[in-house]
């Protein structure tokens, strides 16, 4: 059996999906009789009270290292703060980086160290780790850097652009999650055969439709109504498109349609003001809900939406996309044509897919979509997506790819 390093920004028990993603892989290497160790951060970016009770963490290194029990899995968390400076959040990123060094050195007879991305930065720690301890490395792209950044020039990009030909060609396999990613960073390997592809996925266990008590839900956020209830629950953030939800709220006041959207993020005080502003009052902006609720939340809403942003769009999959389809909820999806959420979701019949590129166009699309369903056809749609779910993307498909990746790299 193999020793295997989980080197990853996140980890349980942060409250965001990367870290579940990862939790789920980790148990299922350690339940298939590996070893695995964690090297992670103290949670930072999504912090559940719940989730910190039943995971909790003690000093290993007074100052500089806590550690925790994960299902039997050790974790080791280095501090870290989400700095509202630039410069803190500079210092603590580096800091992470040094103090994960020495201690991803001091972890004996590693045979394989797996992590995701972001950030690329840990890639060449990872092959540093390599090259010193005789391993081998496993890069997951989740999103593509330097890609994903506005700016596409300058000395910063041109040194991302060599950093990331070096995770590439150091790691003895990268994965990427679909075919448009796996197309865009193909030619940037001297060797293609290690590029694969292994989708994200979902724990159909948690996600499903039994899982849709509605009555636990408070009622001061989530009324009992007739109305049609469009969500979106994650980062309201910018690789989200807000001022399309906003354009298509305004056209839709007068008509039974509720918006809501859950979460925390950097432009939802934007999104607020503009509620306000434009007098949105069937737009509810609520607080982040606990994981276990969230298949009671897809149960409540008759369809999820996700707009992305048009600066963002070709280089990120939202893995929500998963637990909606698995919990056989319909999606309405603004995003251009050969995007990667279009690319998954085009001929499955569970989704609206508004490529339109012209704003008014675009609303109307949808305005057009929402008028025309009904209980039907938005449970036919709702069930097409949960058979794909079933057949490709559980939990226990996908992290067996993950499972005999690493085992044929020991071999």
């Amino acid at each position: 059996m193999a020793k295997i390093l989980i080197h990853s920004l996140i980890f349980a028990p942060d409250g965001v999906s990367t870290a579940y993603l990862y939790s789920d892989i980790a148990r299922r290497l350690h339940d298939e009789g590996h070893e695995v160790v964690v090297l992670s951060t103290t949670p930072h970016y999504n912090i559940v009270e719940d989730e910190l009770a039943r995971q909790p963490m003690r000093w290993k290194v007074p100052g500089l290292c806590k550690q925790s029990d994960y299902h039997g899995i050790r974790v080791y968390h280095i501090p870290q703060k989400k700095f509202k400076s630039t410069a803190l959040r500079l210092l603590g990123f580096v800091y992470w980086h040094i103090i994960a060094f020495i201690i991803g050195l001091s972890i004996r007879k590693v045979d394989v160290i797996l992590s995701p991305s972001p950030p690329l930065t840990i890639g060449v720690i990872n092959n540093w780790l390599k090259k010193l301890k005789g391993c081998r490395t496993v890069y997951n792209v989740q999103e593509i850097y330097p890609d994903i950044l506005p700016k596409k020039e300058g000395t910063v990009v041109n040194a991302l652009k060599k950093m990331e030909r070096y995770v590439y060609n150091k790691s003895d396999a990268v994965t990427t999650i679909d075919q448009v990613f796996y197309d865009t960073i193909a030619g940037r390997f001297k060797d293609r055969t290690k590029l694969h592809i292994i989708p994200n996925f979902v724990d159909t266990g948690l996600y499903n439709p039994a899982n849709c008590d509605t009555s636990v839900l408070d009622r001061t956020m989530f009324p009992e109504t007739k109305s049609l209830k469009v969500m979106y629950a994650g980062n309201i953030g910018f690789a989200q498109d807000w001022q399309t939800l906003v354009d298509l709220a305004k056209v839709t006041r007068d008509e039974d349609i509720e918006y809501f959207v859950i979460g925390e993020g950097v432009m939802k005080p934007w999104l607020e003001e503009q509620k306000a502003a434009e007098g949105l009052e069937k737009i509810h902006i609520l607080p982040y809900q606990k994981r276990e609720l969230m298949p009671v939340l897809l149960a409540y809403s008759d369809v999820q939406f996700i707009f992305m942003s048009p600066q963002m769009e070709g280089q990120g999959f939202p893995s929500k996309v998963y637990t909606i389809m698995a919990c056989a909820r319909p999606l309405m999806i603004c995003s251009g044509d050969g995007t990667p959420i279009v690319n998954f979701l085009e001929g499955k019949g569970c989704a609206l897919l508004d490529t339109e590129k012209e704003q008014t166009a675009k609303v109307e699309k949808m305005h057009r979509w929402l008028k025309a369903q009904t209980p039907s056809t938005l449970h036919e749609a709702g069930e097409r997506g949960l058979e794909v779910i079933e057949k490709e993307y559980s939990k226990d498909i996908v992290t067996g790819q993950y499972l005999r990746l690493i085992e044929n790299l020991c071999k």
